[in-house]
Formats: C-alpha cells, structure tokens, sequence
C-alpha cells in the first residue's frame, strides 16, 4: 500500500456548509475493493474484526473500520486508521480478491440538520431516515458522479467518491448545503 501520509489529498482546505449542514473533507484512510464467494465470508470476516454483511445497503463498523455491502459477492472496506487491510485479508487464508483503492477514493463528510437535503440537491436516491437508515450504504450517483453512501448516524453521511471527481463531487454538494441552508 502506498504511504497516505505522503501523498496530497484532493480536498485539502476545502470546507463548505452552511448554518444546517457541513462538508468536511474526511482524514486519509486505506481501502479495498474485496471480492470473495460466500463461503469465504466467515474467514474474512474473522480476519477483518468484523461480520462482513450480505445483505444489501448494509454495512458493518467496528473501531473505524468500515465494511460496505455493493453486490453478492463484493464490498468496499475502508479503515479510518490507515491499516495494511491487503495483508489483514491475505491472513484469512480463504479465496478473495482484494485491490488496494486508497488512492482512487476519497471522501467527504456531509453532516447536521440539513444532510440529507444536501444529498438530495444531486442524488436521485432516498436518503430519508425511514428509507435510508443508520448503517445503510449503497452505490448511486451524485450528480454525474458515481458515489458510495454510507450514512453513519441520524445526521451525518461518508460520501466515498473517486479522486477524479472529487472537486466535482464537493462543489455539488457545497451548493445543496447552501440551499438547504435557506
């Protein structure tokens, strides 16, 4: 895995808002794209520190360590405290395929009152609590930029989003959190 503390993050100084929500640009953080079969889900799970979930719009968490259902067999892993998940899953000793993403993702913080307004300004998904609640995650589209939600309490969601699309991504967003400010 590459250095993340070496490298300059996309959103670096940026920060958007409003008196109802705040964008904030989330800390580096190591991710994988994990792929395995069912069967491997037990093994993984136990190497991760957490019960990978099979359900979709779900999600797991345990001490910032995120791991985010996108389909039968695959999952975004994402962990706030920068850990070699590459390794961590290669000591399952079970079948998957993991890439590091570190890079190519980063995110965005999009919490208070006025969160859900804000994703709602370029997000065609129902992110209403009753449609969309703590824990959920999902691939979707903000704007014209694809996006994985996760919404990690009442008020504040992680919007993982490409690097190359990141100034694109936190410009939608700045505008939705000016109107829902209003």
């Amino acid at each position: 895995m590459a250095d993340l503390a070496t490298r300059k993050l996309p959103l670096a100084g940026r920060h958007g808002g409003s008196s109802t929500v705040r964008l904030t640009p989330a800390a580096p953080a190591s991710r994988i794209s994990l792929r395995a079969p069912g069967d491997s889900v037990g093994g993984l799970s136990q190497a991760l520190g957490l019960q990978l979930p099979t359900r979709p719009k779900t999600s797991a968490s345990a001490n910032g360590r995120h791991a985010l259902w996108l389909g039968p067999d695959e999952w975004l892993v994402i962990d706030e405290n920068g850990a070699d998940l590459i390794g961590i899953a290669g000591s399952s000793g079970v079948l998957h395929a993991a890439t590091d993403v570190s890079h190519r993702n980063t995110a965005v913080i999009v919490s208070g009152p006025g969160a859900e307004a804000t994703l709602a300004a370029g997000c065609p998904q129902d992110v209403s609590l009753g449609a969309f609640p703590v824990g959920a995650c999902s691939r979707t589209l903000l704007g014209k930029a694809e996006v994985v939600l996760l919404r990690l309490d009442e008020e504040t969601f992680r919007v993982e989003v490409w690097r190359s699309f990141s100034d694109y991504a936190f410009g939608l967003l700045a505008e939705g959190a000016e109107d829902a400010g209003r």
